[in-house]
């Protein structure tokens, strides 16, 4: 399922192309001009594949942004454990899970200590994050706040570069760290994406009806997943487009094609958990 861009403008006609059964209705694309309480909670509860906020902003403050990420610095990923080359600001939380299932902190705190003070420095203006995060928050109702490790907010909104795609994988902080790590539990956890540069073609993400399984695990391909694991399931393709806000849950197996045009594919990324109490927390 191609939806390629805005135009069907709701879920009952996202669904209206082919797919060989089974087929769930529910799990389609919503476009809309904002997001909404009914959207995120449609996603924690698997009713809905993702939802897209067309134009989120402006090509003007797209421009305006990354104009001034030049300003941060930016590494790759370990290529021994992410082959694929992806260039990143922030700390991601997941990278910091030793083999037991707990928090390196005293890796992550000086990492994350070091990227807030350098995100600071930069002053980007407008800051996409901060825009993204009260939106979001007025859509729930309440403010989006750190998740928080006892008591020490976590980094949230990391830059990431990702040209040459990204293997099929899934995330799900409840079973990256099965015992816990934030002082708040979550029952859901939701992928946010921002666009503010794109390549002139390529670099959809495809997001598919299916969720970890033992079984994957004879798929497995470094830290994702070969695309048999996925074969005859239902997916959705997401090509990304300047500007645009993508929500989707990735408990469901995810992946990114690499681009096939000339440009960078720059999106500013961060989870958001939906808690017992009802409340949005963010990470990255």
């Amino acid at each position: 399922m191609d939806h390629s861009r805005p135009g069907a403008g709701s879920p009952t006609a996202a669904a209206a192309a082919v797919l060989d059964p089974p087929f769930d209705p529910l799990f389609t694309v919503a476009d809309a001009p904002a997001f909404t309480g009914r959207h995120l909670a449609r996603l924690a509860a698997g009713a809905l594949a993702a939802v897209r906020v067309p134009a989120f902003l402006d090509p003007a403050t797209c421009r305006a942004v990354t104009d001034a990420l030049d300003g941060l610095p930016t590494a790759p990923y370990d290529p021994a454990r992410v082959p694929t080359p992806v260039l990143r600001f922030g700390p991601a939380f997941n990278d910091y899970r030793l083999p037991g299932g707990e928090l390196d902190a005293d890796h992550y705190w000086p990492d994350a200590d070091a990227a807030r003070a350098e995100w600071n420095r930069a002053a980007i203006r407008p800051d996409p994050v901060a825009i993204s995060l009260a939106r979001l928050g007025t859509a729930w109702g309440s403010a989006v706040v750190p998740a928080t490790v006892e008591g020490r907010a976590v980094f949230g909104g990391t830059l990431r570069e990702i040209n040459a795609g990204l293997l099929m994988h899934y995330d799900d902080i409840n079973r990256e760290f099965p015992d816990g790590v934030f002082d708040q539990d979550t029952v859901a956890q939701l992928a946010f994406n921002l666009y503010v540069s794109v390549a002139d073609g390529g670099g959809a993400t495809t997001v598919w009806r299916h969720r970890w399984a033992p079984g994957d695990e004879e798929h497995r391909d470094t830290y994702g997943y070969r695309r048999a694991a996925v074969e005859g399931r239902q997916s959705v393709r997401l090509p990304p487009h300047l500007g645009d806000a993508l929500l989707f849950n990735p408990a469901h197996f995810h992946a990114v094609d690499a681009n096939t045009g000339p440009g960078r594919r720059v999106a500013f990324a961060f989870f958001l958990g939906l808690t017992t109490s009802g409340h949005l927390v963010v990470w990255s």
